[in-house]
């Protein structure tokens, strides 16, 4: 089953007529969008003002997917390192 793709400016409607008085019930029937989808949008919106993952992240998380970079980084730089050792030592 394919996954859904919504725009930003749909689930910001959807938010916003949240807003308004409707229900997430009355949202997720009228337009064919899961119950739980429409309460996500509506909580990653009030949370960030924001749809964009990256927006929705906890700093624990930021923090995790900048050490991961910072790691990758500094593998490649010894693996550079080991590489112009072998090199050097040839000569």
């Amino acid at each position: 089953m394919a996954k859904n793709y919504y725009t930003d400016e749909f689930k910001q409607q959807i938010v916003s007529l949240y807003k308004t008085g409707k229900t997430a019930k009355q949202l997720s029937s009228d337009y064919q969008v899961g119950k739980s989808t429409v309460w996500k949008w509506i909580h990653e919106f009030n949370n960030s003002g924001s749809f964009k993952a990256k927006d929705n992240r906890s700093p624990e998380e930021n923090e995790l997917i900048q050490l991961r970079k910072e790691i990758k980084q500094l593998r490649m730089e010894n693996d550079i390192l080991k590489q112009a050792t072998l090199i050097i030592g040839k000569k």
